[in-house]
């Protein structure tokens, strides 16, 4: 959905800049099996490797790649499979993540108005699910989430989004705060949804290029992230449980973007 003042709202123009895969398995193992879908460029959401019998050249290639590695007991990889994973599991993610800058660039020059959401460690599968769903209902141009602390891109996630992450792009950044640095720079306002202010999503302007950020299950947006936004918004709330749930949330907050730019 186009959030600029196109007479056609509702058209859905967006789409992953790369092909998903249609490959349903989440994890291979096995240490030349791994090796493989390193080399292949395949992406990986978790890479666990055996503390006592770590592979140099999985690990070299991990780090050559980027990819983060995890070093477990045995008894953690026999919990995951009972086959001779030699020492090595690998997750792979069930799309390919998209470049924010290519998403940014693309938007702007289709005449679009950027809206951007950043998930700040929000680990749940589901919520995360339901979030993208959400998301790509009201036309949002990407989901950006961190490389380590977020939830994992699997049929869990395909599953409860209803399809919405064969569409939606995805980005995974190493680093949140120089990611928020980026979308400044190129003429976003960063607004964080939290608790911590008395300002309602309700008074903010979301029909300038914006990016809103939502935070974790447990302890909302980290204080760094709340420093680095240029705004705050809370969701007024008159009832006696202390919060929403995250994708609840991100469905208020994202449908008031929505509002504002269709109307």
């Amino acid at each position: 959905m186009s959030f600029d003042q196109d007479p056609k709202p509702f058209k859905k123009p967006f789409r992953h800049f790369t092909t998903p895969k249609t490959d349903n398995k989440e994890f291979v193992f096995g240490i030349q099996s791994v090796l493989e879908t390193l080399r292949a460029g395949k992406e990986i959401d978790r890479l666990l490797v055996q503390r006592e019998l770590g592979s140099i050249e999985i690990l070299e290639l991990a780090k050559e790649k980027g990819i983060q590695v995890q070093k477990v007991p045995i008894e953690k990889l026999n919990r995951i499979t009972r086959k001779n994973h030699q020492g090595a599991i690998a997750f792979v993610s069930a799309i390919h993540y998209a470049k924010i800058e290519n998403i940014i660039a693309d938007t702007f020059e289709k005449g679009q108005t950027p809206l951007i959401l950043i998930l700040d460690r929000i680990t749940d599968v589901r919520n995360f699910g339901a979030i993208a769903r959400t998301a790509e209902c009201a036309g949002v141009h990407a989901i950006v989430i961190p490389s380590r602390g977020a939830a994992q891109i699997n049929a869990d996630a395909m599953k409860t989004s209803s399809g919405a992450l064969n569409f939606l792009p995805v980005c995974r950044e190493e680093n949140l705060i120089s990611t928020i640095e980026y979308l400044q720079n190129a003429g976003l306002k960063v607004i964080a949804c939290t608790e911590k202010t008395k300002d309602s999503v309700y008074s903010k302007d979301f029909k300038e290029p914006t990016a809103i950020v939502l935070g974790s299950e447990e302890d909302g947006i980290s204080d760094e992230i709340i420093r680095k936004s240029d705004e705050l918004a809370a969701i007024p709330q008159t009832g006696q449980v202390g919060s929403l749930n995250v994708s609840v949330a991100a469905g208020v907050i994202i449908y008031e973007a929505l509002r504002q730019r269709i109307d």
